[in-house]
């Protein structure tokens, strides 16, 4: 399938999703946002996949929303819920994807680029790269997540703060927060997003897939049903062909074989 506003290519058992507007920041637009639905369902039935990298080409990770297409379908009510549901699938659709996705976070992620990093489960942050939430500053508010993941992750007075503000983060004071994972030189940062993605990839697809849909689900609950929703999972997977692996490899002393089953 051919892309106009991303690009998708596959290394072995890593995908990768570029934003490839570049002279636009990488902002998102109705058909970015399809075009990266169809890239991820194009992923999650490639059998040999198991890591994803989303990054983006240019000076930017992503500028949030198109404001030239928001003022095209603002006066719009319809059209503009169409979008704003069809950026909360998509962005679903990362956050609850069977295999880990790493942001690698290359410039400017900001207002909706902020959301979009957010919804990815491990972020690289190259030390250029500045990250915010910008909508107050226009007199905007977040909808695409903002007001409601960013305290999930960050503590709650500090994500008042950013979204009420519009302040920017350097990729250290993220780092600091925990809202990224590690910071990088901005030469290192593709190799960097490989190197993990490729150590991923040697885990069981099986077992990353259901760690992360416990930890998403799980955060939600109150403690004592989250345990009991690990200990059901952890009762399933017990019978899955790659524990039967792993198990035989740690006796045998060898290197395990998963073959995500």
């Amino acid at each position: 399938m051919g892309y106009n506003n991303i690009i998708l290519e596959k290394e072995g058992r890593v995908a990768k999703i570029t934003l490839n507007r570049p002279s636009a920041m990488n902002s998102l637009n109705l058909d970015t946002l399809n075009e990266m639905a169809d890239a991820l369902i194009d992923i999650e039935g490639d059998a040999e996949t198991r890591v994803v990298i989303l990054t983006g080409n240019g000076r930017a990770f992503c500028a949030g929303a198109d404001l030239a297409f928001i003022k095209t379908v603002i006066k719009n009510p319809i059209k503009m819920d169409e979008f704003l549901h069809r950026w909360k699938r998509v962005f679903s659709m990362i956050e609850d994807m069977p295999l880990p996705v790493i942001g690698a976070i290359n410039g400017f992620a900001l207002a909706g680029g902020l959301e979009l990093a957010m919804v990815c489960d491990i972020l690289i942050a190259s030390e250029e790269a500045r990250i915010g939430d910008q909508h107050a500053n226009y007199g905007l508010i977040p909808g695409g997540g903002g007001t409601q993941r960013l305290p999930r992750k960050i503590p709650f007075n500090k994500a008042k703060e950013l979204v009420l503000t519009g302040a920017w983060l350097s990729p250290q004071e993220a780092e600091k927060l925990g809202l990224v994972n590690r910071v990088v030189p901005p030469d290192k940062l593709q190799d960097e997003a490989m190197g993990m993605a490729k150590q991923l990839a040697e885990k069981s697809p099986v077992a990353s897939k259901t760690i992360k849909w416990l930890m998403n689900k799980g955060i939600q609950l109150d403690l004592d049903s989250a345990l009991e929703l690990e200990i059901g999972a952890a009762l399933t997977h017990f019978h899955t062909e790659d524990v039967k692996e792993g198990l035989r490899a740690f006796l045998e002393k060898r290197k395990p074989e998963f073959k995500g089953k």
